[in-house]
């Protein structure tokens, strides 16, 4: 008897997806399903290029179809599509599927520097990805992306006469700050409605097109920028940045109530600078004895994306306008900001499910429900 494609698609429901627990074949993620006698062919399409569970759900379902009666090879091919979003009449950045903010309690704990790895890390996984400042009253993006000095053009549309702002491109990355559209070294003075007016300039004024993740670089507290952002761009959510520091996870903790009482779902907590990675060895020593971010996301029952070591060659490479996952990419840090690059894109998944009710979350109005990452 021929292997039927019913056959297939049952073995492949075995298959779940360890994050939207449901199988392969429910959430569509098989396509292109060719049988030729006992070869069978198929594409898994997942939600994000830089999925941390993609070798496990091809190994497992090439398991599967392979103890089917008859199968002698199977042949998967791996790929991704993030997901559109639904968008509303006066939505700013209606082509950007996911808007994360990168948010922090205070300063000094390398916010900036966590952003900017992760947007690049993400673009190395083949997603589409932009980087907007909203720092605006210490913009550093540029200098750390290498684009310090540039100045982007407006581009008009013949058919609308609308214009916009094209962004600097950077290590596959689009970039747009502030920084880009300041006289060097001149200080912005602002009170909360110019701020606000700014974050809306950058999410509609600027020519994004059609992104995976646009990653927004936020200004250290709980002040305008935050507010205004979470008010006004469709967020996916929020990332907390913190180090292990009991000031710093202190007051992470206020970030935290503060995007809480503003209805943005925090996707998760970085914790950086987690302890000394030494240049010649390799070896990671803790040299900080507060709260770590492990122990502040236990607290407040949200996901641990991870830790990032503290190594000298990071903010090297970043004074150098070169991202450490691209100068360094052997280093230990590097590989962690590859695999906080992941378990972003999957909690962004989980999220987008969850709001199509594709996961358990009860009622309508309650808030989504997220799966813990394990570290």
């Amino acid at each position: 008897m021929p292997v039927t494609e019913t056959q297939v698609l049952d073995a492949l429901r075995k298959v779940v997806d360890p994050d939207l627990h449901r199988d392969i074949v429910t959430l569509g993620f098989v396509k292109n399903l060719v049988l030729d006698g006992a070869k069978i062919a198929f594409t898994i399409e997942l939600t994000t290029p830089a999925c941390p569970v993609k070798e496990i759900l091809q190994s497992e379902a090439e398991g599967h179809v392979l103890a089917i009666e008859g199968v002698d090879s199977v042949q998967v091919e791996m790929t991704a599509q993030v997901r559109t979003r639904e968008t509303k009449q006066d939505d700013l950045i209606p082509d950007v599927k996911h808007c994360i903010a990168i948010a922090s309690g205070k300063g000094g704990v390398g916010k900036s520097t966590v952003t900017v790895n992760l947007a690049v890390a993400l673009a190395q996984s083949g997603a589409r990805v932009g980087l907007m400042d909203a720092d605006v009253y210490g913009p550093s993006i540029p200098m750390m992306m290498g684009a310090a000095g540039e100045q982007p053009f407006t581009r008009t549309d013949p058919d609308t006469g609308q214009s916009k702002i094209v962004p600097i491109l950077r290590y596959g990355v689009k970039l747009m700050s502030l920084g880009f559209l300041l006289e060097e070294g001149k200080a912005v003075l602002w009170r909360g409605p110019m701020v606000a007016g700014t974050v809306r300039q950058l999410l509609a004024d600027v020519e994004w097109g059609e992104l995976d993740y646009l990653l927004v670089d936020l200004p250290p507290g709980t002040g305008d920028a935050p507010m205004s952002l979470a008010q006004l761009a469709p967020l996916t959510g929020v990332v907390i940045v913190t180090t292990p520091h009991h000031v710093a996870s202190n007051i992470a903790g206020k970030s935290v109530h503060l995007f809480r009482r503003l209805n943005a779902p925090i996707m998760g907590v970085v914790e950086n600078m987690a302890g000394f990675a030494c240049p010649t060895c390799n070896t990671v020593t803790p040299i900080f004895s507060g709260s770590s971010g492990e122990e502040l996301a236990a607290e407040y029952k949200i996901p641990y994306l991870g830790s990032i070591p503290l190594d000298p060659t990071v903010s090297q490479a970043g004074d150098k306008g070169v991202p450490s996952v691209v100068a360094h990419p052997e280093r230990r840090q590097a590989e962690s900001f590859k695999e906080i690059a992941g378990k972003l894109a999957q909690q962004a998944s989980i999220l987008g499910y969850a709001r199509k009710d594709l996961t358990r979350i009860g009622d309508a109005t309650e808030r989504p429900k997220f799966k813990p990452v394990e570290s």
